[in-house]
């Protein structure tokens, strides 16, 4: 990270529900001269975000944010997968199961946001007619008893209401949050990378040059040194002498 082009800041998109702080402090203590600016995005906005430059890489939702734009060349990693639940009303029927399956829900209406952070190839029971438009908009509603709300379990606690609860929805696919970055991936971006991977500060990329290969007749001559160094080379050690002077 010594080139005087290197860009002295990041821009890390992050969507409702993900939580970058533990990466976001490593960077800083790794690279204190180096800024992180953080920028929270709607799942739908991420790929152009990343496609026009506007931010560096993205923590989002996958594949979700490629189908709401276009990210250019790019690449994706995931990073961990979401348990999908149900949120409902405190005093709802269904609250006293555990969890929940597509059959138990069937006859329930579902409020489905225009800010759509799970894409479900199949939507449980009824939709209502009215498409509010946020989560947080919908959690209102559902408070209200207007329908029910599926979402990533992240953002039911994100919104979390002492008049809601929420089940899993067990026969649900799962939420996928992961990484998106343009290609060719810049130097601050394979840092991030590395940092979210667990790699250590001694062997982030671009601290050191590997060292050049040597070639045999070079790691013969260091050996040579090292035994002579140490009084291990035959004609050089004391019992070599008293063996010439019998």
């Amino acid at each position: 990270m010594t080139s005087p082009e290197t860009p002295r800041s990041l821009t890390l998109a992050y969507v409702p529900g993900a939580t970058p702080a533990k990466w976001v402090r490593i960077w800083r203590e790794r690279f204190p001269d180096i800024a992180i600016d953080l920028v929270a995005l709607d799942v739908a906005a991420t790929a152009s975000a990343v496609a026009g430059g506007v931010v560096d890489i993205a923590i989002t939702r996958l594949p979700d944010a490629l189908n709401h734009g276009d990210a250019g060349p790019h690449h994706t990693i995931s990073l961990y997968e979401e348990t999908t639940v149900v949120v409902l009303p405190k005093d709802h029927g269904l609250t006293a199961g555990d969890e929940l399956t597509f059959d138990d829900v069937a006859d329930e209406s579902f409020l489905w946001p225009l800010e759509e952070s799970l894409a479900l190839p199949a939507r449980p029971g009824v939709a209502v007619d009215h498409r509010p438009e946020t989560v947080a908009d919908a959690i209102e509603l559902v408070a209200a008893g207007v329908g029910q709300l599926v979402v990533p379990q992240s953002l039911a606690r994100l919104h979390h209401r002492k008049d809601l609860v929420y089940r899993p929805l067990v026969d649900a696919q799962t939420s996928t949050v992961g990484l998106l970055w343009p290609d060719p991936t810049s130097e601050l971006c394979a840092e991030f990378i590395g940092i979210v991977r667990g790699r250590k500060a001694t062997s982030s990329r671009g601290r050191s040059e590997p060292a050049p290969k040597r070639s045999a007749k070079e790691k013969a001559a260091a050996k040579q040194a090292r035994r002579q160094a140490a009084g291990k080379v035959p004609g050089t050690g004391k019992g070599s002498a008293r063996r010439r002077s019998r």
